[in-house]
């Protein structure tokens, strides 16, 4: 197959999925937006390479260059690296100065590369040695949650853990929500009253803008478009 892969949830707080891929054939695809920074390792012409990538605000075309493997742990709203401030990597990334074969280097530390099943093992060691922290109610406000502090401090804790603010996060989650559905066959007419958009051109230029697709491309399952990059079902706190 040209493109395969996985991904699962985890019971980690610090942890929104775990993802693995592959890829052969493909010069390009659909890398659609989401709220999410992440870990990612993948091999370049045989080369080990590990970055911090940001959250992204569209979709946008990635270039795929020959064979390719990659892990990636996508880290929960709240989780951030404070020596990483997570606004200067929207949109963006950060590669790790040196790689191996087994470790690359993070805040200047050197640590084992994890796996798709080790994942939740090296985050736990992150948190031991503060490079990794979280503020448990960033993950609940994104998720609808009722804050006990005011609206400024809240909007201030969520663009400081995610680089985002929360209408921004909830307009990429309802998209990339949208996306599945109409993928399960659900009707767009359908998706615009489960989700609350507009109408359907609401609809349609949400998908435009962050999944890079129309409603009956998503439905067809077109294939002579551009693969996607990995997307499921949003899941907050205690949703499975």
């Amino acid at each position: 197959m040209p493109i395969e892969s996985s991904h699962r949830a985890s019971d980690s707080p610090y942890i929104a999925r775990v993802w693995q891929g592959r890829t052969s054939g493909f010069e390009q695809m659909t890398s659609i937006a989401t709220s999410n920074w992440e870990l990612v390792f993948w091999e370049d012409g045989g080369v080990i390479r590990a970055a911090v990538r940001g959250p992204e605000t569209s979709a946008s075309i990635a270039e795929v260059v020959g064979d390719s493997r990659s892990v990636g742990i996508t880290f929960a709203h709240g989780a951030s690296m404070p020596h990483l401030p997570i606004g200067e990597l929207v949109d963006g990334d950060v590669e790790s100065p040196h790689v191996s074969g087994r470790s690359f280097v993070l805040r200047g530390e050197e640590w084992e590369i994890p796996h798709f099943d080790n994942a939740e093992q090296f985050v736990e060691r992150l948190v031991r040695a503060g490079v990794l922290v979280r503020d448990p109610l960033v993950d609940e406000i994104v998720w609808g949650g009722i804050a006990k502090v005011g609206t400024r401090s809240v909007q201030r804790r969520v663009a400081a853990a995610t680089g985002l603010t929360r209408g921004a996060i909830r307009q990429i989650e309802r998209a990339r929500e949208a996306a599945v559905l109409l993928g399960e066959g659900v009707s767009p007419l359908d998706v615009v009253h489960r989700l609350g958009f507009y109408d359907q051109p609401h609809l349609a230029r949400a998908l435009q803008r962050f999944i890079g697709r129309t409603a009956t491309q998503l439905g067809a399952h077109d294939e002579a478009a551009d693969p996607l990059s990995l997307l499921y079902k949003p899941e907050g706190p205690g949703r499975t």
